[in-house]
This record gives C-alpha cells, sequence and structure tokens, in this order.
C-alpha cells in the first residue's frame, strides 16, 4: 500500500514512510503512519462543500455533525469549534441545507478523519437576508411579534392615515377598495420613496406625522410587489421598532401574498396585499346594512314574541275564579280576621288581669318588707353623718350631729347625750326586752 505520493514538484517530509521503508521483517510503527498522514492531510486547504445536515451533537459548546451530499450517500464528519460557532447562524439545525467551509483534519492519537468547520450559512441566504434572519430571531425573542401587544383596529376609522409612494398602483388600489365599501371613508396620505436610500427616513417621518396626529385612527404603511431586495427597507430595524412603539394600529401591505418583511411581523395587522388591507380596515356598507336589517328583524320578532307572552299571561291571570269574583274570598278573610281579632282581645284581657294581681302581691309583699311601714307608725332613724345608724345612745354622745329620718322627710338634729332612765323604766325597758325575746 502506497502511503504517501508527493505531487510532482514536492518533497515528502523526513520522516515520511513510504512503502519501501517497511516490510515484515521491519515495519513501520502506527504512529509513524498516522503522523505521515496527518501531515500529508494538513497540506490541504480550506474547501466549501454543500449538503444536508444529518446529525448535531452539541458537547461542552463544540459541535459535532454529519453533512450529507444532497445527491449521493456520501458523508463527511465535521466539528465545529466553541470559538467559531458565534460566526455561524444559531437556528441551524437537522434537515437545514448548508454551504460549510472545511478543512481535513486527522487527529493522529485515535486515527479519525474529519473536517473541521470554519464558516458555514444556509444555502441560498445571502449575507444580507441571513442578517435579517439573525434580526427577526432577536425581535421575537424580545416580544416584538407577541400577539398580545398588538393592538386592535376600530370598526370604522373616521380618517386613516396612509403611507405609500406617490401615484403608485398600491395607492389607487387602496383608496378605490376602500371608497367601493364605505364611499364616505377619509384619507390623510403622506408620500414616502417604497424602495432605495430614501425608503426608511422618509417613511419613518411619514410615520411619525401620522402617529402623532389625534385624527388618525389608524395607518396603512402600503407598497405593490417586488424583488426581495426591493423590499429590505421595510425589514429595517429602525423602521421595525418605530411601527412597534407606535401609539397608532399600524397595518402593513407590502408586495404580495408570499412577501414576508419584518414590517408584517411587528405590525398590529398584516394584510396580504393593498387591496386585502382597504378591505381589513374598511367594513362594507351593504354588509353593515344587511346586518342591521337582520338584527332589526331578529328585535321585532323577539318583542313581539315578549308582547305576545306577556298578553297570554295576563289573559290567564284574568280568567282565574279569584279575579273574576274576589269578593267570597275577602269575606272568608274578613270572618278570620275578625275572629283572630277577639281570640287577641281575651288572650290580652287574660294576659293583664294575671299581672295586675302577681303586681298587687308583689306591692303587698314590699310594703310589709319596707321600713316606710315603720316609720308611718311614728318611728324615725337616726344616722351619724358617715352614714351610720344610731343604735346605741352611746354611739351618740352629747354634740353629735344626726340625720332623722322620719316617715316624711328627714331633718337634722344634736344629741345632747344619753337620757338617765328610772329604775321603772329601766325594768320596763328590760321587761320589754325580755317580752320581745
Amino acid at each position: 500500500m502506497t502511503v504517501f505520493h508527493a505531487a510532482a514538484g514536492e518533497t515528502p517530509p523526513a520522516d515520511a514512510v513510504s512503502p519501501r521503508d517497511s516490510t515484515a521483517e521491519a515495519p513501520t510503527s502506527i504512529a509513524r503512519l498516522n503522523a505521515t498522514i496527518r501531515d500529508f492531510v494538513a497540506r490541504w486547504g480550506t474547501v466549501w462543500v454543500e449538503g444536508e445536515i444529518t446529525s448535531w451533537n452539541l458537547r461542552a459548546g463544540n459541535v459535532f455533525a454529519r453533512l450529507k451530499d444532497t445527491r449521493s450517500d456520501a458523508q463527511i464528519s465535521i466539528r465545529i469549534w466553541s470559538s467559531v460557532r458565534a460566526r455561524i447562524p444559531a437556528d441551524l439545525a437537522v434537515g437545514d441545507h448548508v454551504v460549510a467551509a472545511v478543512k481535513a483534519d486527522y487527529f493522529v492519537k485515535a486515527g479519525d478523519f474529519s473536517f473541521a468547520v470554519s464558516a458555514m450559512k444556509h444555502v441560498g441566504l445571502g449575507d444580507q437576508l441571513e442578517r435579517l434572519e439573525r434580526l427577526r430571531a432577536q425581535l421575537r425573542q424580545e416580544g416584538l411579534f407577541d400577539p398580545a401587544r398588538k393592538k386592535p383596529l376600530p370598526f370604522l376609522p373616521h380618517l386613516i392615515g396612509l403611507i405609500t409612494g406617490e401615484n403608485s398602483d398600491a395607492e389607487k388600489d387602496v383608496h378605490r377598495n376602500a371608497e367601493l365599501r364605505w364611499p364616505q371613508v377619509r384619507f390623510r396620505t403622506v408620500h414616502a420613496a417604497v424602495q432605495g436610500d430614501r425608503c426608511v427616513p422618509e417613511t419613518l417621518a411619514a410615520l411619525k406625522r401620522l402617529d402623532a396626529d389625534p385624527d388618525v385612527d389608524v395607518i396603512i404603511i402600503a407598497r405593490g410587489g417586488g424583488d426581495p431586495q426591493t423590499l429590505l427597507g421595510f425589514s429595517d430595524e429602525r423602521l421595525v421598532r418605530a411601527v412597534a412603539a407606535a401609539t397608532t394600529p399600524v397595518v402593513s401591505a407590502i408586495g404580495h401574498e408570499n412577501d414576508h418583511p419584518l414590517l408584517d411581523d411587528v405590525a398590529d395587522l398584516r394584510a396580504s396585499t393593498p387591496t386585502d388591507a382597504a378591505k381589513r380596515v374598511v367594513p362594507d356598507v351593504g354588509e353593515q346594512r344587511a346586518l342591521v336589517a337582520q338584527l332589526r328583524a331578529r328585535a321585532t320578532t323577539r318583542v313581539s314574541q315578549r308582547v305576545a307572552h306577556d298578553i297570554a299571561q295576563l289573559e290567564q291571570l284574568r280568567s282565574r275564579p279569584v279575579l273574576r269574583d274576589p269578593d267570597p274570598l275577602i269575606e272568608r278573610r274578613a270572618q278570620e280576621v275578625w275572629l283572630l281579632s277577639a281570640r287577641s282581645r281575651d288572650t290580652l284581657g287574660r294576659t293583664i288581669d294575671t299581672a295586675s294581681r302577681r303586681t298587687a302581691e308583689l306591692r303587698a309583699s314590699l310594703r310589709a318588707l319596707s321600713p316606710a311601714a315603720t316609720l308611718a307608725r311614728g318611728y324615725a332613724i337616726a344616722h351619724r353623718d358617715d352614714g351610720r345608724i344610731v343604735r346605741d345612745a352611746a354611739d351618740a354622745p352629747a354634740g353629735t350631729v344626726l340625720t332623722v329620718t322620719v316617715d316624711r322627710g328627714s331633718l337634722r338634729a344634736v344629741s345632747e347625750g344619753e337620757i338617765e332612765q328610772s329604775a321603772e323604766a329601766a325594768s320596763g325597758s328590760a321587761g320589754g326586752a325580755d317580752a320581745r325575746r
């Protein structure tokens, strides 16, 4: 086997192995063989290849993948080191059709042969379009494409702001179709270049002017079809972010159905064509009249049904016996009321009599226990100023001020001291005391 063939004019490395250097009796080492292959492969330059990604594995920041020829079953192994990943599209995945700049690499220790990638991009996607796709991914990540942030369009705008090219077919299509749908529709049109270097600054100025106008209810940015290169201005980041920040709802009507600039994603409504924008923004007067007629007919039917139902209910109530002749019912209820009233009077009278007797008994008991009865018989109660009742003459020595309570009122008195009693009075008092015991 020939391991090394030098091209014309090339000199093999001094330690390169050749067929005559190895025999069955004196074989060469595997390390020398692998080193010879590595040195030979290292002289190959970078090659651009085209293929389809069949595997894509990320390990420790590096990508290990395989590319398959789209016209045969031939495959190669590729490695994308972490230092290179920042220079390739982040959205690459299995199944993508790509072109890659590869350089052969042979690992001596393991004897593995693969290719190191220095650049990679989608097939047919130029640098400019690649930047747009990166911008699209960035804006999507920021939430500018989120449906929740899109503003609803008014049902019937009083004034429509239109940004388009002067005397363009797009302007005529929007005006004609809008006026066919609603003849009284009004426009405030600001002309701007729709391609070239003036496209973005003039469109930004027109958008700022219409967005600041309080009479404008919705803004349409319209342009006819064209090749992707002429539509690049409507994917400019400055214009896209200005539309996202506008307070007035914005409708994007750029090109045809297949055209898809970034403006379509950030606008509050995407119309496939300028004609479609007019139809989406302005309601059809014929349809609205038909809808009003339909709603009026439906309301008339519902009201008629409700009135007929209420009349039937009223007739049913009027036909009931209690409403035809209410006197018997009133007479029966009057008798019941009289009986209940008589029963109430009897019950109330008995209750009052019982309460009166009980009250008299309580009054008599209170009178018997009250000291007022004793005072009424001529007795009195003497109090000192400190509130103590005088029960013993010794408790009121001479000069003691007393309050004497009698049956009717109280009077002030001054004690002259204890009265000495005679023997007969004392014995009488003692006898009375013994008798009380």
